[in-house]
């Protein structure tokens, strides 16, 4: 069956269309329509022009992290996945022009960024990464949704068009993880994961493990027999 984008894009614009049509299937495959896939595509626009709506005064009032001070870990976790984010949307559509998962990634970013949002924070550069990370939200869907992303980019306070202007650059610092996701396992089976800093010694890891209030829980009274450390990827107390 044929179906008539035209009749969609009365309906909900040409930006969902076009979001859709680039998100439901890499070029080399054929798009298989889906009324719920466009309606999933214009939900998503419809958070993202919210993000800004919403914290529109604030955004555009602060300016954005230069990256002078210090950040509180959910902060930092942030500025990392804008970072990632810039660099895998970036190399989707120039080295591979894999559209689909450039904008899986940005919805990822927008996921996180609204994480960050309802936690809240005092810290004084709160609203500094947030713009950073919002900004490249904007700029990183312009050439998809070009019709809304000029639509935010002025209502953060920019004239012209998102797309007239350079394309966000990520910095290699930035890519860095400062801490690991390890699996805690209890004779064997999965039980929890806590995240640990880098260059954490054995005799920490063996200790965060065993501090874990899930492990704690599930451990009682019963005696540890053996705490066994598989370097940066698991640790399996014996019990």
């Amino acid at each position: 069956n044929v179906v008539d984008p035209d009749e969609m894009i009365q309906v909900y614009g040409a930006d969902t269309v076009r979001l859709f049509c680039l998100f439901a299937a890499p070029p080399e495959k054929d798009l298989e329509w889906s009324e719920q896939g466009v309606e999933g595509s214009h939900r998503f626009l419809g958070r993202v022009w919210r993000l800004v709506a919403e914290h529109r005064e604030a955004l555009r009032s602060t300016r954005k992290w230069d990256g002078g001070s210090e950040l509180p870990s959910e902060l930092r976790d942030l500025y990392r996945r804008t970072h990632q984010t810039i660099k895998k949307v970036t190399e989707d559509i120039r080295d591979r022009f894999h559209f689909n998962t450039a904008i899986a990634a940005i919805m990822e970013l927008v996921n996180q960024i609204y994480q960050n949002m309802e936690a809240k924070s005092s810290h004084q550069e709160y609203w500094p990464v947030l713009r950073e990370s919002v900004e490249a939200v904007v700029l990183l869907m312009s050439p998809m949704v070009p019709h809304i992303a000029d639509e935010l980019w002025q209502a953060l306070g920019h004239s012209g068009c998102a797309l007239n202007n350079p394309w966000p650059t990520w910095r290699e610092e930035a890519l860095i993880a400062e801490e690991m996701l390890l699996v805690v396992q209890v004779n064997g089976k999965l039980r929890s994961r806590i995240s640990v800093a880098l260059d954490v010694g054995e005799e920490q890891l063996k200790q965060a493990a065993l501090a874990d209030q899930r492990i704690r829980d599930f451990i009682g009274d019963k005696p540890v027999r053996k705490v066994i450390v598989v370097p940066k990827r698991l640790v399996n107390i014996v019990i």
